[in-house]
């Protein structure tokens, strides 16, 4: 059974950092893609960032230069380092994984798996 858990979220202020974490389990993880999601009130959950198993990275625009998505395949844990956040960072901060060597995109159709969320509160 897959398992994602997503620790690492809290409330900073605008141009703080934070570092998200996901452990996975259940499942060979150095086969799938990775990916992190976020979701604020009233919006759809969009990408952020996506690696695939060779560490081939994608990023939405809007992220670009202030998050990095890395993974540890030995001990099977997702990272995402948000530097420079800005109030309309806030959201709830999903893990997400797919088989499959290479990404899929950053849609969130294209991912099987999710993790419950962590809460990242940016203020101004």
């Amino acid at each position: 059974q897959v398992t994602l858990v997503e620790s690492g979220g809290g409330s900073v202020q605008a141009g703080g950092s934070l570092r998200l974490s996901c452990g996975a389990a259940g499942f060979t993880y150095r086969w799938y893609c990775m990916g992190w999601f976020r979701q604020a009130p009233g919006l759809e959950r969009g990408g952020v960032a996506v690696i695939d198993s060779s560490g081939s990275t994608s990023y939405a625009d809007s992220v670009k230069g202030r998050f990095t998505i890395s993974r540890d395949v030995g001990e099977n844990v997702l990272y995402l380092e948000l530097n420079s956040l800005r109030p309309e960072d806030t959201a709830m901060y999903y893990c997400a994984a797919e088989l499959g060597h290479y990404c899929p995109g950053r849609s969130r159709k294209a991912f099987s798996y999710w993790g419950q969320g962590t809460q990242v509160t940016v203020s101004s």
